[in-house]
């Protein structure tokens, strides 16, 4: 029997995913459900700074993987691996349309290429880590990162602190690179009976990606982000070493409220970060030559992203 062909709507931020798949939703002759693809659509109580789709939004399709954790939790990609899975299972069991969507392209990765063998996170590494970080600052991490993984360091900024906390962890871990294990053949996926079709969201001019995520960010910041991260803050059991406080907007509030920068300084930094972000993401979805390519600075973007899900879950 052949695989079932599952849509899978990916894009960096601001390219119109939202808009996209609600569209195909509504539109759609079968019910459809939407999957998240997304690591910090997850939390709980952070629903600003992530654009999160907001109620009336979720009302037009069921959403899944939205608001499963709490902030001081984490959420992994082989986790989001078995939940989506699961899920597909599920909505294909009902009769229904899953289409997943989001950004976070490892995830994606991991759902379609299984996992490679990494050691999970251990939070005593980490603390020791970041009293470290603290004391020499994460340029110091980032260049004693290079001295026993120099692959890895090389394409890290100094100043990466995630991901330079987390190549330094799966040293001490595992006395390995990271980049060692990355080369390592991967865990393969057990076989799951649908193959995952990639629709790229994809800007044919990067500085229109630019003006929207700009734009997106002062209009969180109009809506009431700042206060959501007082709210955040005032939990008392979060800080930025937490997964969810690393999310991009976030760590710049968190920064704007010690005192350590200014609010200009901190609508730039939040702003150039989302912009990182979707470098890299766009860097993902290149890498993926079986993609459905849709331009999404086209004025007719969301109609033909929503002809390109049809096509591939057979609904015409």
């Amino acid at each position: 029997m052949s695989a079932s062909r599952i849509a899978c709507l990916l894009g960096p931020t601001a390219s119109g995913k939202t808009a996209a798949a609600l569209a195909f939703a509504a539109e759609s002759a079968r019910p459809v459900e939407i999957v998240s693809v997304d690591s910090a659509l997850v939390y709980r109580e952070m629903d600003i700074g992530t654009a999160k789709p907001s109620a009336e939004e979720r009302a037009v399709a069921p959403h899944h993987l939205i608001d499963i954790l709490d902030p001081a939790d984490s959420y992994s990609a082989a986790q989001f691996r078995a939940d989506a899975l699961r899920l597909v299972g599920e909505i294909e069991a009902r009769g229904h349309v899953p289409l997943l969507v989001g950004g976070t392209m490892l995830y994606y990765k991991a759902l379609t290429q299984g996992l490679n063998d990494l050691p999970s996170a251990d939070a005593d590494v980490r603390a020791a880590l970041d009293a470290d970080a603290a004391r020499e600052g994460w340029p110091a991490l980032h260049a004693r990162l290079a001295s026993v993984d120099a692959q890895t360091a090389a394409r890290l900024a100094p100043n990466d602190s995630q991901r330079i906390q987390r190549a330094l962890e799966i040293f001490l871990l595992t006395g390995q690179p990271m980049s060692a294990l990355l080369a390592a053949p991967r865990v393969a996926p057990e076989e799951a009976p649908y193959r995952f079709v990639p629709i790229a969201l994809e800007p044919s001019d990067r500085a229109v990606l630019h003006a929207r995520i700009a734009a997106r960010f002062d209009a969180m910041l109009a809506n009431g982000f700042i206060d959501e991260v007082k709210r955040l803050r005032a939990r008392g059991d979060l800080d930025l070493s937490m997964p969810s406080m690393r999310c991009v907007g976030y760590r710049q509030a968190w920064e704007y409220l010690d005192g350590a920068t200014n609010f200009d300084d901190m609508r730039d930094k939040g702003v150039f970060a989302t912009r990182q972000l979707c470098k890299r993401q766009l860097t993902w979805l290149r890498a993926m030559p079986e993609r459905v390519v849709v331009d999404c600075c086209a004025a007719d973007a969301t109609q033909r992203a929503v002809k390109a899900i049809a096509g591939i879950a057979g609904i015409e």
